[in-house]
């Protein structure tokens, strides 16, 4: 090494220079280890400054987790607010009668299991998965979004749904006027051109912990331009009997097979099947009475049903109607109601059980007897059979894909009574059809559909004139799409064979859009 290597110690003035060889090695034993310290400490020095980007990271993290407490406060002592002033509103409440619930506005119980343990799987947000019927209460800081029940102040927290839903439809048909011959039904197209079907205001909820409310205003546009607005269902149902038992009482759909008691918006297909035009009327069969039901403690869905009606109006088609038509020729008579012999009985039995994991198969057994307004002493009997299968895929996506199909078979023996004014004579006029329909899924919004009808009846004197009877065949297949679970659009074709008209062809669009929130219906 070269000996005039200088070492420089300190600076400034005060520097000195020391030739290596003239160092004690003391001294360069000091001097190393004092190097060595100085290395340490300015590493140390070095991990312990965090770089200028982490500080300021990490003050950003401090200034939001202060902000979300901050706001966490102020939600917190809103709630307190609100608690305090539903309990000096409670305070100043006046006194529960007899008879009432303690506490009001306390959430009814749940309702007694009335539906299939199946039910349909929930595709939209209007409909939760069975039922939107039960309190949920609403506390007044909660905000509220377009997919829930719109909350309406009763009792303190009870609410109820309310929604209007809108069908109709625009088509073309070779015949000339197709609501004389092929569409018979109250809410089936009624023609060439634009058809409002059906406009409905929907409200249901919980009147208290006993009582479940439901209320329909139905609106229709006739062909003549006319407007009908009548109350389609308004009815009351139990939540709480003893023993398995539910009571319904008000007006509405008797519970005979599935589709009478559907509205026109419920539909799978734009018109009602021929033999429920034909047996039940095309205004459905519903009448003001009361039904009691029974949930039999099987391992399985089983139901036990008895509807007791009036059995009177354009609504009880085969019975006590007005109307030339309804007693098929007859002068009508006005028998009134003059005992319980009078009243219409709707019996049914109703069962569902899983196939498989995948198949679920609900079946039922249906009848109603009661007079009818033909004759002094002329009665009818309606006897039915229905099933619906439906397959769905364990893993579906929002309910698709699926493969569903639905029959009914229905029998109907009407006594009518002799018209001598009119040259009619007493007899029994027998009636007879089914319809048979297959829905397929087969990918989300999408639903393929086909259905075939049949319905035909022993030879009547009036027979000729008489546009409900008379064989009559219908094949329909569909499409539909669902945007969302507010609306939808379907085009069906129809291919009309019959008696009296020869073969037809009709084609029609139909829409549909909700407002509002509807409860969910059975499966």
């Amino acid at each position: 090494m070269r000996e005039g290597w200088l070492l420089t110690l300190g600076g400034g003035s005060g520097q000195r220079r020391c030739r290596r060889g003239l160092l004690q090695p003391a001294a360069r034993r000091a001097l190393a280890w004092g190097l060595a310290l100085e290395l340490v400490r300015i590493g140390l020095l070095a991990q312990e400054t965090p770089p200028a980007d982490s500080v300021q990271r990490l003050q950003e993290e401090l200034r939001q987790l202060r902000q979300q407490f901050e706001q966490v406060q102020r939600e917190q002592g809103e709630q307190i607010r609100a608690l305090e002033r539903q309990i000096e509103s409670l305070r100043a409440a006046p006194p529960v009668e007899s008879g009432a619930p303690s506490e009001p506005g306390a959430p009814p119980s749940p309702p007694r299991a009335a539906t299939p343990p199946s039910a349909e799987p929930a595709t939209a947000a209007p409909a939760p998965a069975d039922s939107n019927l039960g309190v949920s209460p609403v506390p007044p800081a909660a905000s509220w979004s377009p997919t829930q029940p719109i909350p309406v102040i009763q009792s303190g927290q009870a609410y109820m749904n309310l929604s209007f839903k809108m069908l109709g439809t625009v088509g073309a048909s070779t015949a000339s006027d197709a609501s004389e011959e092929l569409e018979l039904g109250h809410h089936d197209p009624a023609g060439r051109g634009f058809t409002l079907q059906h406009g409905e205001l929907a409200l249901d909820g919980a009147v208290d912990p006993y009582l479940r409310g439901f209320a329909n205003i139905g609106m229709s546009i006739d062909p003549e331009g006319e407007t009908h607005v009548g109350l389609g269902e308004a009815y009351l149902l139990t939540t709480s009997l003893p023993a398995n038992l539910q009571l319904k009482a008000g007006q509405f759909l008797a519970e005979f097979g599935r589709q009478n008691t559907q509205h026109a918006y419920q539909w799978d297909f734009v018109d009602q099947p021929l033999v429920l035009n034909r047996l039940l009327g095309p205004h459905s069969l519903r009448n003001p009475g009361a039904r009691l039901s029974w949930l039999a403690p099987t391992p399985f869905y089983t139901e036990t049903m008895l509807g007791v009606f009036n059995g009177e109006g354009h609504s009880a088609f085969s019975y006590r109607a007005p109307g030339d038509e309804a007693t098929h020729g007859r002068t009508p008579l006005d028998r009134g109601l003059r005992g319980p012999g009078d009243l219409l009985f709707v019996p049914r039995v109703a069962t569902s059980f899983d196939l498989t994991d995948t198949q679920t198969l609900v079946t039922g057994v249906s009848a109603a007897f009661g007079p009818n307004n033909s004759g002094e002493h002329a009665r009818s009997e309606i006897y039915g059979l229905d099933w619906y299968w439906k397959w769905k895929p364990a893993h579906a996506e929002h309910g698709f894909p699926f493969l569903a199909w639905q029959t009914e078979g229905l029998y109907r023996r009407y006594e009518a009574g002799a018209d001598p004014v009119r040259g009619l004579p007493a007899e029994d006029l027998e009636d007879w059809g089914l319809y048979s329909q297959v829905l397929w899924g087969f990918t989300r919004r999408w639903v393929a559909g086909l259905r075939g009808e049949w319905v035909d009846g022993n030879a009547g004197a009036h027979d000729a004139l008489d546009r409900f009877r008379g064989e009559r065949v219908r094949i329909s297949p569909n499409l539909t799409f669902y945007p969302t679970g507010f609306s939808k659009v379907r085009l069906q074709y129809n291919l009309d064979d019959g008696d009296r008209f020869g073969t037809e062809h009709s084609v029609w669009l139909q829409g549909e859009f909700l407002l509002g929130t509807h409860g969910a219906h059975k499966f």
